[in-house]
């Protein structure tokens, strides 16, 4: 009722962007540097200098800004559903089997074609 009343009083529209952001302490646990990231269905490696584990929660959709919503905020697994306006969307599941090992789930919609990756993310070093 308080939150429809200061949404009406003025006049703004409540986004996930106007929310505080939740501490995702499992993504800020793992260890930054160069990290391989295998596609466990196709074997395809691709190389990502993570600066933090949010770079994990995007993978297909790298450019900003999408507005993201924390569905699971777990010790050793978190979950984000986002939406990139007029690129798509995704879900997806990050967990944390060690500060440098992560197994990633996402699936959604990008360049409108859909995905679904399972891939195996191994920190492999410091950023080149």
């Amino acid at each position: 009722m308080f939150i429809g009343a200061a949404l009406l009083a003025g006049g703004g529209v409540l986004t996930p962007a106007a929310a505080e952001a939740p501490a995702l302490t499992m993504l800020d646990n793992l260890t930054p540097g160069n990290w391989e990231l295998r596609d466990r269905k196709s074997g395809e490696v691709r190389q990502l200098c993570l600066k933090n584990g949010r770079d994990l929660i995007q993978i297909k959709h790298r450019q900003p800004p999408c507005n993201r919503f924390v569905v699971d905020n777990g010790a050793s697994s978190v979950t984000v559903q986002y939406t990139c306006r007029g690129n798509g969307y995704g879900r997806t599941t990050i967990r944390s089997e060690t500060p440098t090992l992560v197994q990633v789930a996402t699936q959604g919609i990008a360049d409108g074609r859909p995905f679904d990756l399972a891939i195996e993310g191994r920190r492999t070093g410091a950023c080149r």
